[in-house]
């Protein structure tokens, strides 16, 4: 088997007679690992194209997404700002006293500002946006999390990568803002199925996300998934003690750290589907570990 593809072998799995297999996608890329290196694939080649040198993005503090394009900026040669939800903190930019995400942010050569919240939630609208140009200078947008048309077609590519691996029945994945999930499912075209575990609270809304994206990167919506809205653990980033015991177990007994924002709550879930059959005997899983292991210096520092 490949070396990015690991047997998970859970009780829970075998007494209900599922395979269940795991896709490393956080040891893929060691410079840009995860999800986000394929979202941001063909975005930073529409960047080149079209003759930008400065990508332009929005993130939470601690945002996986910010860290990546951060990354990525220096790894293929842009400029990079991120305008950061929230005030400012007290100490400016000093790398010394940001949290752990924007000091490496800023030591990647990331030019941080802060936006209100207020200010924020107008971060997709056009006019918006055009200030930020105006303010800024020319850049590529990218949007939070990364997720557009352009993020499905690198996501869609893990599934071939899959199918020349294994036969599989159904694939998991954490969902955040939708572009990985709708991306697998533009890559499976509707033939297995995928199941996606939204990683925040009153997470239903992500559906008809995933339909807008698929429809407009294809041209149609999918049947062949479902969103999994009760593995929240209290909400986006939230301290869970339960989450967190499971995490320490599964490393102990597998080897493989997971994130506690994303792909903890996936593999809990996925597991909790499998002991109550709602994977039929017989079937193979694959769960994807989408990296963002970045987040654990930021969640030690602000929960110990």
């Amino acid at each position: 088997m490949n070396e990015l593809l690991q047997e998970i072998n859970e009780p829970a799995a075998s007494a209900q007679g599922v395979r269940l297999l795991l896709w490393r996608d956080d040891l893929a890329n060691h410079d840009l690992p995860g999800n986000k290196a394929r979202k941001l694939k063909y975005n930073l080649a529409a960047a080149q194209q079209q003759g930008h040198h400065t990508l332009l993005t929005f993130g939470g503090a601690y945002s996986n997404h910010i860290a990546a394009v951060a990354t990525a900026g220096r790894l293929f040669g842009f400029h990079t700002i991120g305008l950061i939800r929230g005030d400012a903190p007290a100490s400016g930019t000093d790398p010394a006293l940001l949290n752990p995400t924007l000091a490496q942010a800023t030591a990647e050569g990331m030019a941080l500002h802060y936006l209100g919240r207020s200010a924020y939630r107008h971060r997709a609208e056009l006019d918006f946006l055009a200030e930020q140009l105006a303010r800024f200078g020319p850049a590529y947008v990218l949007p939070e999390g990364g997720t557009n048309a352009l993020a499905l077609p690198g996501c869609a590519e893990l599934v071939a990568e899959l199918r020349q691996l294994t036969d599989f029945d159904a694939l998991a994945v954490a969902v955040g803002t939708g572009g990985t999930l709708a991306g697998l499912l533009t890559g499976l075209a509707g033939q297995q199925q995928a199941v996606g575990v939204a990683a925040l609270k009153n997470g239903s809304f992500l559906s008809a996300e995933v339909d807008a994206l698929t429809q407009q990167t294809v041209g149609q919506t999918f049947a062949n998934y479902s969103l999994q809205t009760d593995y929240h653990f209290g909400g986006y980033a939230k301290y869970s003690v339960e989450l967190l015991s499971f995490i320490e177990l599964f490393r102990a007994q597998h080897g493989v750290l997971l994130d506690p924002v994303y792909t903890g709550k996936m593999l809990f879930a996925v597991l909790d589907l499998i002991k109550k059959g709602y994977f039929p005997r017989g079937s193979t899983v694959v769960a994807i570990h989408t990296g963002g292991l970045q987040a654990w210096a930021g969640w030690r520092q602000r929960f110990g």
